[in-house]
């Protein structure tokens, strides 16, 4: 199996760092760890207040035009004046170049989605950003999103896990050609200690946190773990040399619930 998903021409790693709470000086150096254990996709957002230490990390490498990198619009910046404004500031804290996924972080419904779309167009169109997409958009936002939008919704990020249901809108990014990025992808740490993780990934010479991963990459689904540790870094990555049979797969998904999700706040849209 590839460790890249190819999506309106635009090719992505599978697994990538999410660097929510990572601040300062550890941050810079935990991106530097991660891209020399062979991350190439990380993820920040103007909610996070480390952009600027991101792009940095980055940058030190030596390897910008083999990283993927995506920010997000925090949603009390949806208006197009607001978008104008807080994309420039991010290009400025950044600091390398185009961005290569743009996304609105939460919803806004105070603020008409084709009007924050249409303004992140013009950051498509004058190349400093690559590709448009969002996050936390349930079914019906998604179907907005991709008939009002002007280009291709790249990616719909969303809080998924085995603990959490989420077949609806999965299903509907995949019938408008969106990809799923996956945060919390290991339900903060859940997975370690799962039996039935643990009982599979014994089978296969891996951890509960391996197979968890490994159950939404070979789902084609991007995973974006967030770890402080740097012995985690290679751990997250090592989930391309072995494959969950069919009914591994099956057994993994029986532990979704409506009721697992994790992650919701006032921003949160009516989840379907």
């Amino acid at each position: 199996m590839t460790s890249r998903i190819d999506v309106h021409g635009t090719s992505i790693p599978l697994v990538g760092l999410g660097t929510w709470t990572l601040r300062g000086r550890d941050c810079i150096k935990l991106v530097e760890r991660a891209i020399a254990d062979g991350y190439r996709h990380f993820d920040t957002a103007q909610m996070y207040g480390n952009e600027r230490e991101v792009g940095e990390g980055v940058r030190n490498s030596g390897l910008r035009d083999k990283i993927f990198v995506t920010t997000k619009i925090q949603p009390d910046n949806l208006a197009p004046r607001d978008v104008e404004r807080s994309v420039k500031d991010s290009l400025v804290a950044l600091n390398v170049g185009a961005i290569d996924l743009l996304l609105i972080h939460w919803p806004n419904p105070r603020v008409p989605l084709a009007d924050t779309l249409g303004a992140m167009a013009k950051f498509k169109a004058s190349g400093d950003v690559k590709n448009i997409g969002v996050s936390n958009f349930t079914v019906a936002l998604v179907e907005e999103a991709v008939k009002v939008s002007k280009h291709p919704i790249v990616c719909n990020q969303i809080e998924c896990h085995p603990y959490l249901d989420q077949t609806k809108i999965i299903a509907a990014c995949r019938r408008h050609g969106v990809a799923v990025t996956a945060y919390s992808p290991i339900a903060r740490g859940r997975a370690d200690g799962d039996t039935l993780l643990e009982k599979i990934g014994k089978a296969h010479g891996k951890t509960a946190a391996q197979v968890c991963l490994r159950w939404l990459v070979q789902q084609d689904i991007i995973v974006i773990p967030r770890t402080s540790k740097t012995e985690r870094l290679k751990e997250n990555l090592e989930v391309f040399d072995f494959k969950l049979s069919d009914a591994e797969m099956k057994e993994i998904a029986s532990l979704g619930r409506r009721g697992g999700r994790i992650v919701d706040w006032s921003w949160s849209p009516e989840w379907d």
